[in-house]
């Protein structure tokens, strides 16, 4: 059985920047992470941002706009096809370990950059809105829409990635659930990363962060644009009522099996 050591009082919550090109947001040891690095990729029609993957595999997931791909050998003229993240499903590409990036903007677009360390090799794949695979998650006021992006069906080493849609005042990651100890058959560790956007963007969320184990026991305040940290623990998320609250959520782990594990104080609401 294999758990992580986490620092009790580390801030986990990681606020809205503006900034045009790339933008990194988390890098291990951040946030107590030691796979998933996160950034934020911003550019103007015209604009290009060139990426070596080395010894990483890289997942680069359109949250608006349009843009044109090479990687490897590989092109695409065109990629992307929602203005925002409210606008539909995403556009993702996948690159494995010893692979070269380029991307041009034919729009001004924003993509998210989720890169974790991988060994193996092959061929970049390009994932289409059509090939989301669109879950209707929970009951009742934690009911949510959570799009699978990089699952079982792309042959990543590490990453696993979706996203999830918040109704107002509802609830996802509930009920609580956590993935930080390896178990073969009751769950698999898995370090994760949320970042947020809320419509109409002044609103807010609620994501909490507890493990009785160790002591660790926060609640931020979401806002748009934010990105949270979780290396373990449970994690809900809450949206207040009037705003819809989105996050893209990226898992990476030594074994790459979505296997959580629910709180068994709040397991009966399920």
């Amino acid at each position: 059985m294999l758990s992580w050591v986490l620092e009790v009082n580390v801030d986990l919550l990681f606020p809205a920047i503006s900034k045009e090109g790339f933008q990194a947001i988390i890098e291990p040891p951040a946030g107590q992470l030691r796979l998933l690095n996160f950034g934020l990729l911003s550019l103007k029609i015209g604009e290009t941002w060139e990426k070596q993957t080395g010894g990483c595999e890289l997942a680069l997931i359109m949250l608006g706009g349009k843009c044109e791909l090479w990687a490897n050998e590989q092109h695409w003229a065109e990629a992307g096809e929602r203005e925002h993240v409210f606008g539909g499903r995403a556009t993702a590409l996948y690159l494995p370990a010893q692979s070269s990036l380029k991307v041009t903007a034919l729009t001004s677009c924003e993509t998210a950059v989720i890169t974790a360390p991988a060994t193996k090799t092959g061929k970049a794949i390009l994932i289409r809105p059509q090939e989301v695979n669109v879950r209707a998650v929970g009951k009742g006021n934690w009911r949510r829409s959570v799009q699978d992006i990089i699952d079982a069906r792309v042959p990543a080493q590490r990453l696993l990635i979706g996203e999830t849609y918040n109704e107002p005042g509802e609830w996802s990651s509930y009920p609580p659930h956590k993935h930080d100890v390896e178990i073969p058959g009751v769950e698999a560790c898995l370090e994760e990363v949320y970042h947020f956007r809320v419509n109409p963007p002044q609103g807010f969320g609620l994501q909490r962060i507890y493990s009785p184990e160790t002591g660790l026991n926060e609640t931020y305040t979401i806002k748009d644009g934010d990105t949270v940290a979780i290396p373990r623990g449970y994690h809900p998320v809450a949206a207040a009522p009037g705003y819809v609250v989105y996050y893209l959520w990226a898992l990476a782990g030594e074994r790459r099996e979505m296997r959580p594990h629910d709180d068994p104080q709040h397991a009966w609401v399920s």
